[in-house]
């Protein structure tokens, strides 16, 4: 089998970062498992806690020996603790309403459907939108 491409050699400081991380109650599972994987795969730390072979990280977090081997990826590309985290996505449209224009457009679906079966939907819906047409709770 071929030497591991991405070896992951942490420094104490982002090792004491990284098990802050995994021990955390306030972190998503996908955090603590990526965690997880790079203090398994840390090559500075001794054999039965460190330096590990995909495959047993793999057994041992429960995962696949895929996801252990891109995580060692985006370790070596982006930095240890930037790879723990969830990256933007980079081609997002933005979106078109934000959060008061959308509850907004649910109370007036919600209240006025006659209103919307008249004029044609998307018309009528940009429309009050538009005017900022208040709706009966008053929020608008």
């Amino acid at each position: 089998m071929p030497a591991k491409k991405y070896l992951i050699a942490l420094t104490q400081e982002e090792r004491q970062q990284l098990e802050k991380v995994a021990r955390s109650n306030r972190r998503s599972i996908r955090e603590k498992t990526r965690a997880r994987t790079l203090l398994l795969a840390d090559t500075e730390c001794p054999a039965p806690h460190g330096g590990q072979k995909d495959g047993a990280i793999a057994k041992q977090l429960r995962c696949a020996s895929l996801t252990v081997s891109k995580v060692r990826q985006r370790a070596s590309e982006r930095g240890a603790l930037a790879s723990v985290k969830h990256k933007e996505q980079e081609r997002r449209k933005a979106r078109t309403l934000d959060g008061r224009q959308e509850a907004h457009l649910v109370a007036l679906t919600c209240c006025c459907p006659d209103l919307l079966a008249r004029a044609g939907r998307k018309k009528a819906l940009d429309a009050a939108i538009a005017q900022g047409t208040p709706h009966p709770t008053g929020g608008g």
